[in-house]
């Protein structure tokens, strides 16, 4: 059986994505909600590993991308996006940068990047959610995930994927394009796809808690392919979450006009 405490904990903190999203946008935010939100989902994937491949460089201009975003998307989720935010929290994100700057290889300053990315995330989840219709978003993650499985699984990602992840702003700067802890590392993408599923069941008003339970079994038990690959798709389990919640729906609302009959 495979398992890894640090991996363990950055599934745990992927399994935070979908507890914590909030829901609901402001109204002026109407004019912007499209379908065309929902391919950002796959695009993301497919976009930065087509680009790395064909501009090597691009690796370290998504390194500048991540360390001017992901602090404030962290704090715009303490302040606002995450359940449980209070304008207040958001000045929490200023002591997560500057643990990550000053020690970014403590577990102290990973797991303060892990709460960056995380945090970011979250926000993000949150406006997608608001600007999307919700059924072709489900089809987003979905599809993100049959994406990320696709090039894993054909050794297509493993190359723009090492390149991501060893790429640096430069100038002592901290990386903060992907979640490390330990031995053991997340993509941004990863725990995106996890906090857009979270944001889904908030709109939703699914048990999010339970689901996130869900997902941290089921990332778990696909960890075991660890035995086989070196590289797994880390957006398969949200995915499988939200097929699960769906699956689960569906049989409730079969179930009803049978009860509602017997009744009668």
């Amino acid at each position: 059986m495979w398992f890894s405490a640090n991996g363990a904990v950055l599934l745990t903190a992927q399994a935070a994505c979908i507890a914590l999203p909030g829901a609901g946008l402001p109204d002026w935010t109407r004019r912007f909600r499209t379908r065309a939100w929902a391919l950002v989902l796959p695009l993301s994937i497919a976009v930065v590993v087509v680009a790395i491949g064909v501009i090597p460089a691009t690796a370290g201009a998504l390194t500048w991308v991540a360390l001017l975003l992901v602090p404030p998307g962290c704090a715009l989720a303490l302040g606002w996006a995450a359940r449980g935010a209070r304008p207040l929290l958001a000045v929490l994100a200023l002591p997560s940068a500057a643990l990550v700057w000053e020690a970014p290889h403590t577990r102290a300053g990973e797991l303060a990047a892990i709460v960056l990315i995380a945090g970011s995330a979250i926000t993000l989840g949150r406006l997608l959610a608001g600007v999307t219709p919700l059924r072709l978003l489900r089809a987003g993650v979905i599809a993100m995930a049959l994406v990320d499985a696709w090039l894993v699984f054909s050794g297509r990602l493993e190359a723009p994927n090492d390149l991501l992840i060893v790429a640096s702003p430069g100038h002592g700067l901290p990386q903060l394009q992907s979640a490390s802890f330990g031995t053991s590392g997340l993509g941004y993408g990863d725990f995106f796809a996890a906090a857009v599923v979270g944001a889904i069941f908030a709109a939703e008003g699914r048990p999010r808690l339970t689901l996130a339970l869900v997902m941290l079994v089921a990332a778990l038990c696909w960890d075991q392919l660890f035995l086989v690959y070196d590289v797994l798709p880390a957006t398969v389990p949200p995915a499988l979450a939200l097929i699960a919640a769906e699956a689960w729906s569906r049989r409730r609302a079969s179930r009803r006009p049978r009860a509602e009959l017997a009744r009668a």
